[in-house]
């Protein structure tokens, strides 16, 4: 179970790490079509809000939802810390890869994948997003993202 936990901790220091890496400025930087930077990675967390609403009611108290935006840097990273520490704690609740997530199927081993993929995909929509725009991240960031085994 330590090591579905760890896979979880890495990605989620993962979305703080490109989160770490983007100007400020360049939160509101948007595709032709689709959501900005800062939507993509609100929407990582409201989805963990959605699944911490539906499985473990206790674990989505305290936390606040993203409605709007412009978003804050400060704000992102916070709630994105704090619901990342709640998903870490609805899968340790599983007991172990095998064991249930409310709501998902088939174990809690599958539902870390299907998060870990989601919010990988919106990394990479995040970095699009800022390339198109003439604000790549810099080469240690964008590589730095692929490195798990030193985040």
């Amino acid at each position: 179970m330590e090591a579905l936990l760890d896979t979880w901790r890495i990605n989620d220091r993962i979305n703080r790490y490109l989160l770490d890496s983007i100007p400020p400025e360049a939160l509101a930087t948007a595709l032709s079509k689709g959501k900005s930077v800062s939507g993509n990675l609100t929407h990582i967390h409201n989805v963990r809000l959605m699944w911490l609403k539906a499985a473990a009611p206790d674990l989505h108290e305290g936390q606040t939802k993203f409605d709007k935006e412009p978003v804050d840097h400060a704000a992102l990273t916070e709630r994105i810390t704090s619901s990342g520490m709640a998903i870490e704690e609805l899968v340790r609740r599983a007991g172990t890869p095998d064991g249930k997530i409310k709501g998902f199927k088939p174990h809690a081993a599958a539902f870390v994948g299907y998060l870990i993929a989601h919010e990988s995909f919106h990394r990479a929509m995040v970095e699009i997003a800022l390339r198109q725009a003439g604000i790549p991240l810099d080469d240690k960031s964008a590589y730095g993202a692929w490195e798990w085994g030193s985040r």
